[in-house]
């Protein structure tokens, strides 16, 4: 298995196309399996994010590495390093009702953009898990956004 370090230096230099086609592989191979397949990235887990398309209106679904924060979830739309950020999160700001899917277990959740001292906390347990995040945000020119997926009731 790749370090994340060696994991986020050879993505920086892939095609967002190619992460996206990993992606597409990633989502069945995880839902099949329950999420026990795939469900990794080096030591940070990975959930299945659905979000609604911000011009199509349609469910798109991706897989994002996340950290646990009590009842909340964390995830960073760094799109492996690439200048441009995930389609994803372009959705949530649009429409921040979204769905995570964690092994079997599915539920609705509200987004925020995180900021100041609640960013850099989550950032910084977010990069122990992969080392990647801090990588990527030094070589691209925006800023990365760090979502907090807060539980929403139906």
């Amino acid at each position: 298995m790749l370090s994340d370090h060696l994991y986020s230096r050879l993505s920086i230099f892939l095609p967002a196309g190619a992460l996206r086609a990993m992606g597409r592989l990633n989502v069945p191979i995880y839902r099949l399996t329950r999420g026990r397949v795939m469900n990794k990235v080096g030591r940070a887990p990975v959930l299945l994010l659905t979000t609604t398309g911000r011009r199509s209106g349609e469910s798109r679904t991706a897989p994002v590495v996340y950290l646990a924060d009590g009842e909340q979830l964390a995830v960073i739309s760094s799109n492996g390093g690439n200048h441009n950020a995930p389609g994803w999160s372009y959705n949530l700001r649009a429409n921040p009702d979204a769905e995570v899917e964690i092994g079997g277990e599915r539920r609705p959740v509200r987004a925020r953009v995180a900021e100041g001292e609640e960013r850099e906390r989550l950032w910084r347990r977010l990069n122990g898990l992969y080392a990647g995040f801090d990588d990527y945000e030094a070589n691209v020119s925006r800023d990365i956004a760090l979502f907090v997926l807060e539980p929403r009731v139906g």
